[in-house]
């Protein structure tokens, strides 16, 4: 019998628990229909712009060309290609004009900054996962915009950038969308990817995570590649079939990206996220930009994590820290690799 194993992880100070006595086969984790409602009134759908608060940034399209605008309090733009709008109920808010930034006693400090939400498209159900490679270029270069206005204010360290799908997974309604999330202080597992990063490119080596590109690409847990990117399931993954998504290219921000990599990463989120839907029935999920905060970073090498949700935290992950993974990402890798396969021979 093959024993469990513990993994940790390659830069932070977390163990997962690959539970290989546990393993499940890729046709347990197939979602069943919810019998999820959508929402005539949809506020994210063309038509409904009135129901959301003015957009901060608008993608239309005049003669071929993309025209970049937003709204005002009394005008809602129409026939848009992707919308960006501030969140209803924001997590993080921009201070007034006169208030500063400032933690009290290491302690206390108001939550300055942004919560926006990017409608993806005008089509209801245009999700990543099947999008058009044309539209999901549109969707990755208005968050680049968003990302580089929020960068520029003098309150803002951190800018999160990530996607909620289906109820399970945090979404609350169903219209294709992602927010973001602009922070005054750097979120903890992004430091400590930066102190691992920083202490390898120190110590005369390259980056710690092009080394994790190169060993990944030739071993078991590689999922897929192009020119530009390259998908594998992480060597400690907490999540069943949680997969990462490299630049192949050492850039610390995705504001770095030329359009080929963004053509190429809009291939990667299209043929990965396409590939799992098809694999588990369209299970809920959760990705996230991992990116380096505003500063000199150039030591961090930017990504995606994409996390199914498919487990249950229960008692001893909440009490621990410590999670189990009863899918080895290498049997993961090789089933998502497959369904790529499949949908590319077609």
């Amino acid at each position: 019998m093959i024993a469990n194993e513990l993994r940790k992880d390659y830069l932070l100070d977390r163990w997962v628990v690959i539970a290989t006595e546990r393993k499940r086969r890729p046709t347990d984790f197939v979602q069943r229909p919810t019998g999820e409602i959508r929402h005539k009134d949809c506020p994210f759908c063309p038509g409904n712009e009135h129901m959301t608060p003015p957009a901060t940034l608008v993608y239309l399209t005049e003669n071929g060309e993309i025209i970049k605008e937003k709204d005002s309090n009394g005008f809602r733009h129409k026939n848009w290609i992707v919308r960006c709008i501030p969140n209803l109920y924001p997590a993080f808010s921009p201070p007034n004009k006169h208030e500063t930034f400032e933690i009290k006693e290491n302690r206390h400090a108001k939550a300055f900054g942004y919560h926006e939400v990017v409608i993806e498209s005008p089509r209801h159900d245009e999700h990543p996962g099947k999008a058009r490679i044309s539209q999901l270029i549109h969707v990755i270069n208005a968050y680049l915009d968003r990302l580089k206005f929020f960068e520029e204010k003098p309150y803002v360290k951190y800018v999160s950038i990530f996607r909620n799908h289906k109820r399970e997974g945090g979404a609350s309604l169903s219209h294709a969308h992602s927010q973001i999330i602009a922070t005054p202080i750097i979120p903890r597992i992004i430091k400590e990817e930066l102190e691992a990063s920083r202490k390898g490119w120190e110590n005369g080596q390259k980056c710690v995570f092009c080394k994790i590109i190169e060993k990944e690409r030739n071993g078991p847990r590689f999922i897929w590649e192009n020119s530009e990117f390259v998908a594998f399931a992480p060597w400690a993954g907490v999540n069943p079939f949680e997969f990462w998504i490299f630049p192949k290219r050492h850039e610390s921000s995705p504001l770095e990206m030329n359009k080929d990599e963004i053509r190429g990463f809009a291939e990667a989120l299209r043929l990965c996220l396409g590939s799992l839907q098809s694999l588990l029935n369209d299970p809920p999920y959760n990705f996230g930009f991992h990116i380096a905060p505003v500063g000199d970073y150039k030591f961090y090498h930017w990504h995606v994590e994409v996390y199914p949700r498919l487990a249950i935290w229960a008692g001893f992950e909440k009490s621990t820290g410590m999670y189990i993974n009863v899918i080895p990402p290498e049997d993961a890798a090789k089933s998502l690799r497959e369904e790529m396969n499949s949908k590319l021979e077609k």
